[in-house]
């Protein structure tokens, strides 16, 4: 997962979601959603057990992954206060594009 990915890979999923049974839809996209924070912000922080994750990405840590997704060329290991700030402002947009996804296929 990383900043470049997640956004259309939370609207997919959101699309595919609104297709399942109203009663399952709500608990789906909770728990697709948590799964998608959970292992982006653990990425994000370093976290031991997100390794495979980033190394199997080709990236030299989780969050060169989350900032870089092997595209960019920004400094993961620089990232100060304003980087923190506005990778905590996009993992804040996650449940728009999920929402987004479900909103847009209900049509």
């Amino acid at each position: 997962m990383s900043f470049l990915i997640d956004p259309p890979w939370l609207y997919a999923n959101g699309r595919v979601l609104a297709q399942a049974p109203p009663p399952a839809r709500r608990p789906l996209a909770v728990a697709t959603l948590a799964a998608f924070l959970v292992t982006s912000i653990s990425l994000y922080l370093d976290r031991g057990w997100t390794r495979p994750i980033w190394r199997a990405c080709r990236a030299r840590s989780g969050r060169d992954w989350m900032l870089n997704s092997g595209v960019l060329r920004l400094d993961a290991d620089r990232a100060g206060a304003p980087t923190h700030a506005v990778s905590a402002l996009l993992f804040t947009t996650y449940p728009l594009w999920l929402w987004l996804g479900l909103r847009t296929a209900k049509r």
